[in-house]
């Protein structure tokens, strides 16, 4: 979707003939050049804080997805990854149309008897993986919008592997958070040398149909999932709830696609590490029995730290289970995920390479007219080391040293 009148907001365009003045783009992964970019192709909706500088880029024809975010002046970064490719080309790509960001809506599950992702017969392989339209192409409505936030609608039509039609609808808010909101969220406030930039997704899904859902013929639950830029110095870190397997079940699940080798994945007294670094397509969850409300990465290259949190009800519940096999416990998903990107096959590029933070409620067993609203927050701080290191100490029950060293060989002491 190309936008018609490009001079509309963008610095150095000559109102006089409609066309671009002469202009070095902003570097690449720096917040104006995709905010330049995006604007060429699509309308946007910028979130922003009175004071400017923490800005939230929302995008209605990719779904209400939000695209990136920034905090900071000229040259500032940009936090959420852009599938620059697949937006260019302006037209439908097989599988997935890779338009990135930093939280997108998906409904699971993904594999399995009660799959959205595959058709009927289908073997639970790439070739024939797809993501349902609604989710994966076209605008979703704007019901309303204000300078901090933006709320979209959408009416789905869905059928699952077993071939049950559910009648859905969906309504979105993304929230830019302000100072008061960080600190209460996060029950600790970072220091005034912090800079943050913070938001949330508000995602009520209603059963529009007139049968309920039922876990017999299929359950859906809705499935955030957030897209960054890796690095080689990313390192993603996810705090879980302790206890014996035999009462809890396993600490993590790495089997989605093959189990990740043991210098990708790290598990510790209380803490999993999991490299972010774009170079192995590789995937883990937590049962809702290990998951806590929260997970989050460094990057020890750009010294960012990244958090992510959710509603997460308390109690074991029912949640669908996206592994791409018929599935002998369908029910028993899980309520984290972190994807790492990376070439599907030799040979085979990859989709992006990024990583994701991913985050989903319970399997939803819903009556016709009954919703029920999944919270997903993104926070992005950059700052003083021995700042952030405090906050990740705080919320991710690890230290910045712990998060940088977590997967470098050790060095032999003279």
């Amino acid at each position: 979707m190309l936008r018609g009148a490009l001079c509309l907001g963008l610095a150095g365009c000559s109102p006089a003939n409609n066309t671009m003045a002469p202009a070095a783009p902003a570097p690449a992964g720096q917040f104006e050049s995709d905010l330049a970019f995006l604007r060429e192709h699509t309308e946007i909706v910028v979130l922003t804080d009175p004071s400017g500088t923490a800005q939230v880029v929302v995008a209605p024809g990719y779904q209400g997805r939000v695209m990136t975010s920034t905090i900071g002046g000229a040259g500032a970064p940009s936090f959420g990854w852009i599938g620059r490719a697949a937006i260019a080309s302006g037209e439908k790509q097989p599988h997935m149309n890779v338009f990135g960001g930093e939280d997108r809506f998906w409904l699971g599950p993904e594999g399995g008897q009660y799959s959205l992702f595959f058709k009927p017969g289908d073997p639970f392989d790439l070739d024939h993986w797809q993501v349902p339209e609604a989710i994966d192409w076209g605008t979703w409505d704007v019901a309303s919008q204000t300078a901090t936030d933006a709320r979209f609608r959408k009416r789905m039509t869905l059928r699952n592997y077993s071939g049950t039609q559910m009648e859905t609808d969906v309504d979105r808010t993304v929230r830019l958070l302000n100072s008061g909101d960080v600190a209460t969220h996060l029950g600790h406030a970072p220091g005034s040398a912090v800079r943050t930039v913070a938001f949330e997704s508000s995602n009520t899904v209603t059963n529009a149909g007139s049968a309920p859902w039922e876990q017999k013929t299929g359950l859906v639950s809705t499935w955030i999932l957030g897209m960054f830029t890796p690095s080689a110095e990313t390192t993603i870190a996810i705090p879980y709830a302790p206890g014996p397997d035999s009462v809890v079940g396993p600490i993590v699940n790495d089997k989605y696609f093959g189990k990740v080798p043991d210098d990708r994945l790290r598990v510790t007294g209380s803490v999993i590490f999991f490299k972010g670094d774009g170079q192995y397509r590789a995937k883990i969850g937590l049962s809702p029995s290990r998951a806590l409300s929260v997970a989050g990465s460094y990057d020890a290259t750009g010294r960012v730290l990244t958090l992510v949190q959710f509603t997460r009800p308390a109690g074991v519940l029912p949640y669908v289970n996206s592994m791409w096999e018929v599935q002998k416990e369908p029910y028993k998903g899980d309520a984290i995920n972190s994807y790492n990107d990376g070439p599907p096959a030799p040979g085979k590029p990859p989709l992006g390479p990024f990583y994701e933070l991913e985050t989903s409620s319970p399997a939803l067993s819903l009556s016709p007219g009954e919703h029920y609203t999944h919270v997903h927050r993104t926070f992005h701080l950059v700052g003083p080391e021995a700042d952030l290191d405090a906050i990740a100490r705080a919320i991710l029950k690890t230290s910045l040293a712990e998060l940088t060293n977590a997967f470098r060989a050790p060095t032999n002491a003279k």
